[in-house]
């Protein structure tokens, strides 16, 4: 195989300090200290998101619905017993969007960085898909149609499962169907 590119993402690794994880038994495989570097926002959005998302806070939100359903007809279902439930939900999903969209743009970013270390692990494969979230949706169309061409291609030269590579597709090296029948030939 030829000789492989070092991804532009590994730059992440050195400006970022290290030190040996613990689920390896403390060998030397790097991982990134996460706390010294989290400011204080981003720790308490952590913690919100976290407490957020637990059965404790579900139910905590039901009794709250469920006081407030009681003490209806105290306030004689009036229109500021209303506003109150109102006022309460509209603020607390205000916030949440922001956390959850929070939450999401830092799984992304972890699953996109995860693929990219499995794409720059695996010899002989393609990293010039390493950044593709970067392109516009023009561009991701574009790359969409051209692997679609690919699949058919392929489809026509002996099934999916053909070709082996992008490089391979395009310049029309011959399938593993092919070989065969010139082996047997």
């Amino acid at each position: 195989m030829g000789t492989r590119t070092q991804p532009r993402f590994t730059l992440l690794r050195s400006a970022t300090r290290m030190k040996p994880s613990l689920r390896d038994g403390g060998s030397s495989a790097p991982r990134a200290e996460t706390n010294d570097a989290k400011n204080p926002l981003e720790r308490f959005s952590e913690a919100v998101s976290c407490a957020a998302g637990s059965s404790s806070a579900f139910g905590l939100a039901l009794i709250v619905v469920l006081l407030w359903a009681i003490t209806g007809p105290v306030f004689r279902y009036s229109d500021t017993w209303q506003l109150v439930i109102n006022t309460g939900t509209t603020i607390v999903t205000f916030l949440m969007v922001f956390l959850i969209q929070r939450s999401q743009n830092k799984e992304s970013l972890a699953v996109q960085l995860k693929l990219n270390e499995v794409v720059a692990a695996i010899e002989g494969a393609s990293n010039r898909l390493i950044d593709v979230e970067e392109l516009s949706e023009a561009e991701l169309e574009k790359l969409r149609a051209h692997y679609q061409r690919l699949v058919g291609l392929s489809e026509k030269r002996g099934g999916p499962t053909a070709s082996h590579s992008v490089e391979e597709e395009q310049a029309g090296s011959p399938t593993d169907n092919e070989q065969e029948a010139e082996h047997r030939a």
